[in-house]
């Protein structure tokens, strides 16, 4: 079983709810999850599986709890060559080209680095799903399955 780091970028916590849902399902799967909230590089570095979980801020910003490490990743450039990762990008479709730009960003800084992507990244859209859970659980459920252990 694989043990997967989840690292959350959150403003007001509702990023920081919805990891901790998140692990609690990943462990109730038989793998393991560690939930980062400040993170360094070496914790990436060091991530069999990586599982981003951000919601956005400012103008498609990172949130500040994870802005560090990814301007770190972003200035370093640490090749993750077939880490195995995900992305669940909250955001609020009102904000137009910025919607979930927290998570598009890490998405396309993980692919540079040649980190796997395992299916699809998640967006969800606040403005139609006022509780993420329900959106995320079922799209969870099938990552696990996709990924290498």
């Amino acid at each position: 079983m694989a043990h997967i780091s989840i690292f959350v970028g959150s403003v007001n916590g509702g990023a920081e709810r919805l990891s901790d849902e998140v692990a609690a399902t990943i462990e109730q799967a038989g793998h393991t999850a560690t939930v980062i909230t400040e993170a360094s590089l070496d914790d990436i570095k060091n991530a069999s599986h990586i599982l981003i979980v951000t919601s956005t801020t400012g103008q498609g910003d990172v949130p500040s709890n994870l802005a560090g490490l990814y301007f770190a990743m972003n200035s370093t450039f640490p090749m993750l060559t077939d880490k195995p990762f995900g992305v669940i990008a909250m955001g609020d479709r009102c904000y137009g080209d910025t919607f979930c730009g927290a998570g598009r960003s890490f998405d396309e800084l993980l692919r540079d680095l040649q980190a796997k992507p395992v299916g699809n990244r998640l967006e969800i859209d606040a403005c139609e799903d006022f509780e993420p859970w329900p959106v995320t659980e079922p799209w969870l459920k099938v990552w696990l399955e996709k990924l290498p252990a």
